[in-house]
């Protein structure tokens, strides 16, 4: 059995290749030209790059390397959906399919195409379980009073968003929504929540109910951290079992040092 990986940007396809390592498994990548870090090439065992918008060269190659499983790692923005990119005839006629270009839709359609050539889309976090987060505060600091009845009343926004498919993370003050996550990302939408409502923000992000654990899961890290400290965010909430926490150890010592309180939940679904 061969394991490929269709891999976006950020870390995430880095921790991959590397805990395919640690298990004794190659890695054949297909690499989004748009997205995708070139040092990819310096870990993975073969890459093939393609553009956004080339589905069938990508399924060609891993039909060719003999790969029957495929994980999804790292994301490709949204909008490279408007982007200058022009898709193959294949990936034509699965958008020409589609009701509707969110999240699920898009990546689903995309794991029907591979399941027609007889390749599998399995869990993104396969050869990364000791990344997941667990539940319960991992931070010296708890959340406070007014943090804690931010994130109850956050987690009802954010995993209604979240089942809407708008997006995973939302930021909140004294009770109230400053920002919701659309096409821009966790840290921009962070950034902006400093904009208009600096101090004392708690930053929620779930995993939508029902998690697709192929797809779309849930990301932090240290980048996350310093984007909170750079807008005055002084706690963040996560989904325990289903948020992938990169660089962990790193990542709570930084929030210790700025008194940022981390908190894992149980999912909502």
């Amino acid at each position: 059995m061969r394991y490929g990986m269709i891999a976006g940007n950020g870390q995430f396809p880095f921790l991959a290749v590397e805990g395919a390592r640690k298990a004794g498994v190659p890695l054949y990548v297909v690499a989004i030209r748009e997205e995708t870090d070139k040092r990819i090439e310096e870990v993975a065992d073969k890459v093939c790059w393609v553009g956004i918008g080339q589905l069938n060269k990508m399924i060609a190659f891993f039909k060719k390397e003999g790969v029957t499983k495929v994980m999804m790692c790292g994301q490709v923005k949204h909008t490279q959906i408007f982007s200058d990119a022009l898709p193959d005839l294949r990936m034509l006629r699965m958008l020409f399919r589609l009701k509707h270009r969110n999240t699920n839709a898009l990546i689903g359609a995309v794991a029907d195409e591979l399941a027609k050539d007889g390749i599998e889309l399995i869990d993104s976090t396969f050869f990364l379980k000791e990344h997941l987060a667990n539940e319960g505060v991992m931070t010296n600091r708890r959340p406070d009073v007014t943090e804690q009845e931010n994130i109850e009343y956050g987690l009802k926004i954010a995993s209604e968003i979240a089942r809407l498919d708008l997006g995973q993370t939302i930021v909140i003050r004294a009770k109230a929504c400053v920002a919701i996550e659309a096409m821009e990302g966790t840290d921009e939408t962070i950034r902006r929540a400093g904009r208009l409502a600096r101090g004392k923000l708690t930053v929620v992000k779930v995993s939508k109910p029902s998690q697709d654990m192929r797809f779309d899961v849930p990301v932090v890290g240290v980048p996350t951290i310093k984007t909170m400290i750079e807008a005055g965010a002084t706690c963040l909430c996560i989904t325990a079992g289903k948020t992938l926490m990169f660089d962990k150890t790193h990542m709570i010592q930084l929030a210790n040092e700025n008194k940022i309180s981390i908190v894992a939940v149980p999912p909502i679904d």
